[in-house]
């Protein structure tokens, strides 16, 4: 399909800082990220290509390239021949961004649309499908997440009119290592008081509902796009629950010991999986993958190098990187987010 093959190893990318009213320091204190001595920083852009931001190579032979210009010149080698892409009027996209987010404040209750809905807007888009991880939180934070039973289209419409959005919206206070999955559709903030890791399609489109009656930095209200959300709700989801746990596939490490894999997620647009025991496991070919350790340390191992991850560090496998092992370290967590189980299942039967 594509003319260039490009055996890669793993990359390693320049995080990207993005300053919000609602963020903080902690990128900083519980991730080790570098930020700038002075300002609010609420999030951290681990893995993007999108006209918003684009990652940039820190190491190795493929440093100071774009992700953009590595899918722009072989598509093929990072994504994989049956990977779904972004064509866009310049080029193809990588589907996916992995981010770090930190809410010292509750974000504002919004909603993002679906892929055929993205397509229609000016500046086209993908939709927002996104997976949430909770990696740390303050008594009492919370989650919003899903509308509650019997919400319509009216009932939320004439709550948003006199000031009662709250009241529509289901919500939780999550525990430490809980997964919360937000199709597009799903109305939905992030409660002040959380450090996440969030995997979501490579999109940067959304609809505000409410922003808790506050002014932005410029002293103004934030826009809101309530017609746009309304018209891209799910009403048929409901609440949203937490992921507590999920293990379903066990792989064999180099020793012969059980390395358990707990699936976080599975849909159309990416899987998420998650590794909490120490030890080796070797990737199967076949889908590009990227790799982030919220807690702990972990070594990425190819033919062609390895790389070490710190807490807070992430990396892409791209397609063509082969014999590839990710090693676990002790009192770690890693995060491993790859493309779509429908695209994975096509493939596996073919």
């Amino acid at each position: 399909m594509f003319p260039l093959f490009q055996e890669f190893p793993p990359l390693r990318f320049h995080p990207i800082f993005r300053s919000y009213l609602w963020g903080g320091r902690r990128l900083a204190t519980d991730l080790n990220k570098n930020l700038p001595e002075e300002g609010i920083w609420a999030e951290s852009w681990e893995i993007v290509d999108h006209p918003q931001a684009q990652s940039v190579v820190a190491e190795g032979p493929w440093r100071d390239w774009s992700l953009g210009k590595l899918m722009e010149t072989y598509p093929g080698s990072i994504v994989g021949p049956n990977a779904t892409i972004v064509q866009d009027s310049k080029s193809l996209r990588f589907p996916l961004l992995l981010k770090y987010l930190d809410c010292q404040n509750v974000l504002s209750v919004q909603v993002h649309p679906d892929d055929a809905y993205g397509a229609t807007l000016s500046s086209p888009d993908l939709g927002k499908t996104e997976a949430w991880v909770i990696l740390a939180r303050s008594p009492g934070a919370r989650v919003y997440a899903g509308l509650r039973p019997g919400i319509t289209k009216q009932t939320l419409r004439e709550a948003i009119a006199t000031g009662r959005t709250e009241e529509c919206l289901h919500s939780f206070e999550p525990r430490v290592g809980d997964c919360i999955f937000i199709p597009a559709g799903t109305v939905h903030a992030l409660g002040a008081g959380l450090l996440v890791a969030e995997i979501q399609q490579a999109s940067d489109c959304t609809f505000r509902l409410f922003d808790w009656n506050r002014v932005g930095q410029d002293g103004k209200p934030r826009p809101l796009h309530i017609e746009q959300a309304l018209e891209v709700i799910d009403f048929e989801r409901g609440p949203v629950q937490p992921i507590r746990f999920s293990t379903d596939r066990i792989s064999t490490s180099e020793d012969g010991a059980d390395v358990a894999s707990e699936v976080l997620v599975r849909c159309d647009k990416f899987c998420l999986e998650r590794f909490r025991q120490p030890g080796l496991i070797r990737f199967a070919p076949g889908t590009f993958r990227i790799v982030t350790v919220p807690h702990g340390a972990a070594r990425l191992e190819s033919a062609l190098g390895a790389i070490e991850l710190a807490k807070g560090e992430s990396a892409l496998i791209p397609f063509s990187c082969s014999s590839t092992s990710l090693v676990v370290q002790q009192d770690s967590s890693v995060l491993v987010a790859s493309q779509g189980i429908e695209l994975n299942e096509q493939r596996n039967a073919s």
